[in-house]
């Protein structure tokens, strides 16, 4: 794979570099970085990425996707992250939009994909349910048919950002008397149609990112369902494979690499940097060799993607190693910031572990711990890999 940049491509650089200089302030950071303010900085965001036309650059461009190569694609990630710039919340954006475009009725296209362009709708995903997580078709959420409408009950968990959603992309029962994979549908609804209440979960970094959604007696639109009743599989396996892919987060972890280095080479231990101890230089230097790796693999994903086609078994591949990634340099992040502090225990809060990041480093490693496990188990993502390419 050539990754030597052409001159339109460096133009292309230069250009990215420069809207990200004038869009992406601090006081758009500020607003982001507060729980109050974080919908309103998030949108914000969005809306000068889509004022620019970059918003949604891996949709078709008919539906105002960017028309971008593998290597623009590349540039932008990269760019993005070295400046701390968020990526776009991938609930709508990258997981149910697909969906619809890929498989949703003409008026369902006209009805939604604008309003996720324009930052009208914002979306959460109802999979996982408390009895049903990396067995995903073990759910038992169920919709009956009435008239025009589905009845649904029931209720799905670990929905991220739900307390700030509109709408929700939910995989229901509307089957039971086959094969579980068959008899489920995939419906969009209304977070505010009666009958839905959210309720929080506060997780164990002590932020509320997290909820349950129940259903009772909820209506919706059987114009609200995305292709057949009960082949809601198929169109589930198409979203998780872009929400996979999505989730190795390549730009993020390099950027905390970069971000790390100079860290370690402002801590010192007995006169000398950190970044000169034998035993961190080697942890760096795995963590750099597979993320390496990861980035290769991540480019052929979007080469694939460039030319037509969908995400394959290397979304899998791509999960399992990005969130392998990241949990180690949250652990070396938590090394760094509690280095002089000995054995971490009780209080887990900055002051403790006694340094200006080690807020951050705490959160980021406490909800890390997760990241192994939402998106399809990385135990699970093993088995797709072994059956797809080694036909175990």
């Amino acid at each position: 794979m050539d990754l030597s940049f052409s001159a339109e491509e460096l133009a292309f650089r230069d250009e990215v570099r420069a809207f990200l200089n004038d869009a992406w302030t601090e006081e758009l950071a500020s607003l982001m970085g507060s729980t109050e303010t974080f919908k309103e900085g998030q949108i914000e965001w969005q809306h000068r990425l889509n004022k620019q036309g970059w918003l949604a650059p891996d949709w078709p461009i008919e539906h105002g996707g960017t028309g971008w190569t593998s290597t623009q694609n590349f540039i932008y990630e990269t760019e993005r992250s070295a400046v701390g710039a968020p990526g776009t919340l991938p609930f709508g954006l990258k997981m149910v939009a697909p969906v619809i475009y890929g498989f949703g009725t003409e008026e369902q296209k006209q009805r939604f994909l604008p309003k996720i362009l324009n930052s009208e709708h914002w979306w959460c995903q109802g999979y996982s349910e408390p009895g049903a997580g990396s067995d995903l078709a073990a759910l038992q959420t169920k919709a009956e048919l009435d008239g025009d409408d589905y009845i649904v009950n029931g209720a799905k968990v670990w929905t991220t950002l739900a307390q700030y959603a509109d709408w929700i992309f939910c995989l229901v029962r509307t089957d039971s008397s086959g094969k579980r994979q068959d008899g489920i549908t995939f419906l969009l609804i209304d977070m505010n149609t009666p009958g839905i209440s959210v309720n929080p979960i506060d997780s164990i970094d002590n932020h509320h990112t997290l909820n349950e959604v129940v259903f009772d007696n909820v209506r919706v639109p059987v114009a609200n369902r995305i292709g057949e009743q009960d082949k809601g599989w198929t169109y589930a396996k198409s979203l998780l494979a872009h929400e996979r892919t999505s989730i190795a987060g390549v730009s993020e972890s390099k950027r905390k690499l970069r971000k790390l280095r100079e860290l370690l080479a402002t801590e010192v231990n007995g006169g000398v940097p950190l970044s000169q101890d034998t035993m961190i230089q080697s942890r760096i230097a795995d963590v750099e060799i597979e993320l390496m790796a990861l980035e290769y693999t991540e480019l052929r994903v979007l080469a694939s993607t460039a030319a037509g086609e969908g995400p394959g078994v290397e979304s899998s591949l791509l999960k399992i190693k990005g969130t392998e990634i990241q949990q180690a340099l949250q652990q070396l992040y938590m090394d760094l910031a509690g280095y002089y502090s000995g054995v971490i225990q009780g209080d887990m809060s900055a002051e403790s572990i006694g340094h200006d990041f080690g807020s951050e480093a705490r959160r980021a490693y406490m909800y890390g711990r997760a990241a192994t496990i939402y998106g399809g188990s990385n135990e699970v993502q093993k088995n797709i890999t072994a059956k797809y390419v080694l036909g175990l």
